[in-house]
């Protein structure tokens, strides 16, 4: 009896061909779930009650520890997580029941695509303002360390270990030695993987252009070429320049790799001023002090346009009296009349002729109407005759002088009219 109860107390306390565990997926990658399931193949012929479970990963307990469900849900994975994996069966009689032991190795996914992206876009960026540099795979699982580098040399800058897709490098405030090209590398294991080669350029603003003027000599004279050369010392390219005189703009020109640019101008007398230039990169506008150009007219030039403008003058002073006295005396002359009418009378009427000639009785009488010429202003006189018929004359009455004047231009009499109301509509004014 006592022999009996030695060997019960050695008994091993668990049975090892009860349980098989086993997991969803069998190969898992990092970064996915993995299912662990507790089987249970021979079921214990003291089952009195309920039983619970426990999974186990290289002799420690996966959490929560003993529970009534057979399988574990384990949501994320690692590589880290690789390893001997078992569980257990408890009864209420503190029975206990082991599985055999499971290898689980997780896999790792190597990076690939790595790519470098730039912030400011483009990689153009202002001197003194940040610039981030952006290293990104598009896969890879696990710690990724991530290299950036600068220059075709391969110079490393900085060097981080992160379990994500991307990470940042920066730089607070770039420099003018900050422009060149950059790379990155990624590597979770299998080996560096580098991306592209990226430029960064690091734009500077203009400085104040300097205008000078360059001649054929000086003093500059009428008929000379001049140069307007503006150029300022820094500022990134392409740089615009526009060139002025006295604020007004002349023209422009641009300067692609840097440096300064010209405009040329051909001196005219009205070219004397304040001459200036303008530089702009996209990075602000500066303007250039003002420089003094003085044209000097030759003599016989200054004696041709001294006379040139004195004529002017005297045509734009003397031009409408003239004018106005010409009118004046113009208009005296048409309001002359001959010495056998007084002024403002009609002119003498001309008798019709007999209708019927030795007629042994006078017929009836009968109304003439007939218009005279505009005497004066815009008047005209309308004649009317009442005459009777007699015995015509032996010799026809002389014709006046208007008469003859009418008779040979009848278009003749208008002109002096005309002229008139011209007159007295420009001396109104």
């Amino acid at each position: 009896m006592l022999l009996g109860l030695m060997l019960l107390m050695c008994a091993p306390p668990c049975e090892l061909t009860a349980l098989l565990l086993t997991a969803t997926p069998s190969r898992p990658v990092e970064g996915g779930s993995v299912t662990l399931t507790c089987n249970v193949l021979v079921p214990s012929r003291r089952l009195d009650g309920p039983r619970q479970f426990c999974f186990f990963r290289d002799s420690r307990v996966l959490w929560p520890g003993w529970s009534s469900s057979p399988e574990l849900q384990l949501p994320k994975v690692w590589r880290e997580d690789s390893g001997s994996y078992w569980c257990e069966e408890k009864t209420m009689a503190a029975r206990v029941t082991r599985s055999p032991r499971v290898q689980i190795r997780v896999q790792r996914v190597p990076v690939c695509n790595v790519s470098l992206e730039t912030q400011p876009p483009g990689g153009q960026v202002q001197k003194g303002e940040r610039l981030a540099l952006i290293c990104m795979v598009a896969r890879g699982t696990g710690d990724i360390t991530f290299l950036w580098y600068k220059g075709a040399l391969g110079l490393n800058l900085e060097t981080k270990t992160q379990r994500s897709l991307a990470a940042k490098f920066e730089i607070p405030a770039v420099r003018d030695s900050d422009t060149d090209k950059y790379y990155c590398a990624a590597d979770n294991g299998y080996g560096p993987s580098l991306s592209e080669l990226v430029s960064v350029t690091v734009r500077v603003p203009v400085s104040r252009p300097v205008l000078t003027i360059r001649g054929s000599g000086a003093p500059a004279e009428v008929g000379d070429v001049v140069e307007l050369r503006c150029e300022a010392q820094r500022g990134s390219p392409p740089i615009l320049y526009r060139f002025y005189r006295e604020n007004v703009p002349l023209g422009r020109s641009s300067a692609h790799a840097g440096g300064g640019a010209s405009f040329n101008l051909s001196l005219t007398a009205e070219h004397s001023g304040n001459y200036s230039c303008e530089a702009n990169n996209g990075l602000g506008a500066r303007r250039s002090e003002a420089v003094p150009l003085n044209v000097t007219v030759p003599t016989e030039d200054r004696k041709e346009l001294l006379a040139s403008g004195i004529l002017k003058g005297m045509l734009g002073v003397l031009g409408p009296v003239i004018l106005a006295l010409f009118c004046c005396g113009l208009r005296k002359r048409l309001g002359r009349r001959p010495s056998g009418n007084p002024r403002g009378s009609p002119p003498s009427p001309v008798p019709p002729a007999s209708s019927y000639v030795n007629s042994p009785t006078p017929l009836q009488g009968q109304s003439v109407y007939e218009n005279a010429n505009v005497v004066r202003g815009d008047e005209v006189y309308s004649l009317v005759y009442h005459t009777q018929q007699e015995r015509p004359p032996a010799v026809p009455p002389p014709r006046t002088r208007v008469e003859d004047q009418v008779s040979q231009n009848p278009h003749r009499t208008f002109l002096p009219a005309r002229l008139s109301f011209f007159c007295r509509r420009l001396l109104k004014l």
